[in-house]
């Protein structure tokens, strides 16, 4: 279970970080920038965001728990299956719930937000099949007045994200920036959908051969 912070909690500095039971937040200038770490994961994007952000760390689970509307999501509670449980969750739950990196099809959304299951849809390209696929449960989330917030690869999904009205927010995590020479645009607290045509991932393909540990000719 993940939990993010919304961008209303600031310090004097405007700046900081909390840690509420496995995730990481940092609010700087007035902006969110959400940075999770669960259990047993490593910490460098972590690390690399407080080091982009300046921001200072502060231990604080109880702080946040104390406040319910301080809390922005809680992120896949409960066992994707469980719809029976999620339902019963957000119904009471003060805070929204968000769902999706683990549901790989349209109709497994559409149960979710017809079961009033969830507040936040994390619809991943990837995993339901491609961009069509994505955008019908966009589209589909839009008919509940359900945002979106896109999980994982957000060289692309900045584009899907930008192109939905129910859009919110991009994970940032940079795990292609070793083998690619393109680099997400962030301007003034907001991701930025590149103009030039295709995915949005420019491959360095002299990197990539330089991990390579095999190597087959067909």
């Amino acid at each position: 279970m993940r939990i993010g912070v919304p961008r209303e909690i600031k310090t004097n500095e405007n700046r900081v970080a909390l840690r509420p039971a496995g995730a990481e937040i940092l609010v700087k200038d007035g902006h969110e920038v959400r940075v999770e770490r669960t259990a047993g994961e490593g910490s460098g994007y972590a690390d690399r965001a407080y080091e982009e952000a300046g921001a200072r760390i502060v231990d604080g689970p109880d702080e946040v728990f104390a406040e319910s509307d301080m809390i922005l999501k809680v992120k896949e509670p409960l066992p994707a299956e469980d719809i029976d449980g999620h339902a019963e969750l957000a119904a009471v739950a003060a805070m929204p719930i968000a769902v999706g990196e683990s549901l790989y099809h349209l109709s497994h959304f559409r149960e979710y937000l017809q079961r009033r299951a969830c507040s936040i849809v994390q619809v991943d390209c990837a995993r339901t099949g491609g961009i069509t696929p994505w955008l019908k449960v966009a589209h589909v989330a839009e008919s509940f007045n359900v945002a979106v917030c896109p999980h994982f690869l957000m060289e692309l999904h900045v584009s899907l994200t930008a192109a939905v009205p129910n859009g919110a927010w991009v994970e940032y995590i940079p795990q292609l920036d070793s083998i690619t020479t393109s680099r997400l645009t962030i301007d003034d607290g907001y991701a930025v959908p590149p103009a030039t045509p295709g995915l949005g991932i420019e491959w360095d393909f002299s990197a990539i051969d330089r991990t390579a540990v095999a190597r087959a000719t067909l």
